[in-house]
């Protein structure tokens, strides 16, 4: 009896427990209530309630869950925070923009940055979302040249492209390609998410120096992130050998390599360079790309990519060149005179027609990426312009299909650099809760070339880490939930 008076005394106690801490607080910190959630990878679309505790999503549910705040998302879309793997921008303004349209973490993957752990720090407790970046190839030629590399207008501890000149141009000695890897070393050590080669500002970097590069990327088991060599339309350094380049890296090192911007990087050879893409794929190479929905691009005119020949290579004349600021196109004598000044000014290369750009962004070979530069509408407004244009307008890419492009995918490419990537990009229990809710009917990129600070509208709430940055379309003041990602772990606040 005795006995059995203490049980029921225990199962009391419990379920007295019980119901005073679903009587109490809230069993989540968030919920998303009630809208379209989207996660490209398990297949989940339907109506569900996101519970968050803390920085993580905790319970995904067809029944109404409770929370210390409820964020209504009736009619709305729930997806992964999209990822952007070429973000050169990273200051406060950019950040701002990237939150609006969409974006929970943009990384400069591409060319780098110079010095890894000044990034970070100089970012850290600041940043309204994730950033990160690779080591440049670029900052490491001007050490081994003897230099260091010189504030940069896209943020601190950022990098311009250094002006065609022996850095840029001439082949490494033994002593200064030795000096080179040495940085890069350092640059790893330090938690860079790879090494970002940006082969048309480097012309003098020979096929051996790649090599060494991809040698020391596959020591790491780190990726490549590559601007190929040449975007000319016949060889020698057509389009074509430029993209078997890197392929053949990839293929003798064992390093994955990632090939940004296919689009303004093979023109008109876009679709074999796609397919080139595909077949090494096929065969088990680790080689994957990314494209942005604008037909123009914004190369520095100082740099190495107007060395002579450039017209004959791209098939372009000097008109093609756009000063953002003004509209101005260039003459030969305007083109002259500015190049010769050797100053970072970053100008539009108009270059590709409409049907080469639909073609890369609507392959499913190609993840969504915004090479964001001031001055250029993608920096604002590329993943807005996937949603209304590709998705609504075209009906070109599924909805589905175009958060995988803008999460997922950049997600599975940076999982080979930090175990931080396999909770991005998804929309699942456990996952980081970075997070978009977007109006599917209403979002829209607004950023022309003409006007190409105006922000994206139709992003309801985007959250960082369990954090809105985003709340009715308006940014948070004094959010700064962003975190950097570092090659061994993602670094807490």
């Amino acid at each position: 009896m005795e006995t059995q008076m203490r049980l029921l005394l225990c199962r009391a106690l419990c379920l007295g427990l019980a119901l005073a801490t679903s009587c109490g607080s809230p069993s989540y910190d968030l919920v998303i209530h009630g809208g379209r959630s989207i996660d490209p990878e398990s297949g989940l679309d339907g109506v569900r309630d996101i519970g968050i505790r803390g920085d993580r999503v905790a319970r995904i549910s067809e029944r109404t869950l409770e929370g210390a705040r409820v964020l209504d998302a009736t009619g709305l879309v729930v997806a992964p925070g999209f990822i952007d793997l070429h973000q050169h921008q990273h200051d406060t303004t950019a950040y701002r923009l990237k939150a609006l349209d969409g974006v929970t973490t943009a990384l400069e993957l591409e060319t780098g940055v110079p010095d890894y752990a000044r990034f970070v720090e100089a970012r850290r407790g600041k940043a309204l979302i994730n950033y990160g970046g690779t080591v440049s190839h670029e900052g490491a030629r001007v050490v081994a040249w003897g230099g260091y590399p010189a504030p940069s207008q896209l943020g601190p501890a950022t990098m311009d492209d250094p002006p065609s000149g022996p850095v840029t141009d001439d082949p490494a000695t033994p002593e200064q390609l030795d000096r080179l890897l040495g940085y890069l070393r350092q640059q790893l050590d330090a938690g860079a998410l790879g090494i970002g080669i940006g082969l048309e500002y480097t012309p003098g970097a020979s096929r051996l120096e790649v090599i060494r590069i991809f040698e020391l990327a596959a020591e790491r088991r780190l990726p490549v992130y590559v601007h190929v060599r040449s975007a000319a339309r016949t060889d020698p350094g057509s389009s074509v050998e430029s993209v078997s380049e890197i392929i053949a890296a990839s293929a003798v090192s064992g390093a994955p390599a990632h090939i940004v911007h296919l689009n303004s990087s093979c023109l008109s050879l876009a679709r074999q360079c796609l397919a080139m893409v595909e077949g090494a794929r096929a065969r088990g190479l680790a080689i994957t790309t990314e494209g942005y929905p604008y037909g123009a691009g914004m190369p520095s005119i100082a740099s190495a990519i107007f060395n002579p020949g450039w017209r004959e290579r791209r098939g372009l004349d000097y008109s093609d060149i756009e000063l953002p600021e003004t509209g101005e196109r260039l003459t030969k004598a305007r083109f002259d005179a500015l190049h010769a000044a050797a100053k970072p000014i970053y100008v539009l290369l108009h270059m590709n027609p409409d049907s080469i750009v639909d073609l890369v962004i609507e392959s499913p070979l190609t993840l969504v990426a915004s090479d964001g530069l001031p001055n250029h509408p993608r920096n604002t407004g590329t993943f807005a312009r996937i949603l209304s244009h590709y998705v609504r307008s075209r009906r070109s890419i599924t909805l589905v299909e175009a958060i995988r492009k803008m999460s997922l995918m950049p997600a599975q490419v940076l999982a080979a650099s930090t175990p931080a990537a396999r909770r991005k990009g998804r929309l699942q229990e456990g996952a980081d809760a970075d997070i978009v809710v977007f109006d599917p009917a209403q979002v829209s990129d607004r950023s022309t070339y003409q006007a190409p600070w105006e922000a994206s509208v139709g992003m309801r709430y985007v959250l960082v880490a369990g954090t809105p940055v985003v709340e009715d379309g308006r940014v948070v003041p004094g959010a700064a939930p962003g975190r950097p990602l570092t090659a061994t772990r993602a670094l807490t606040q």
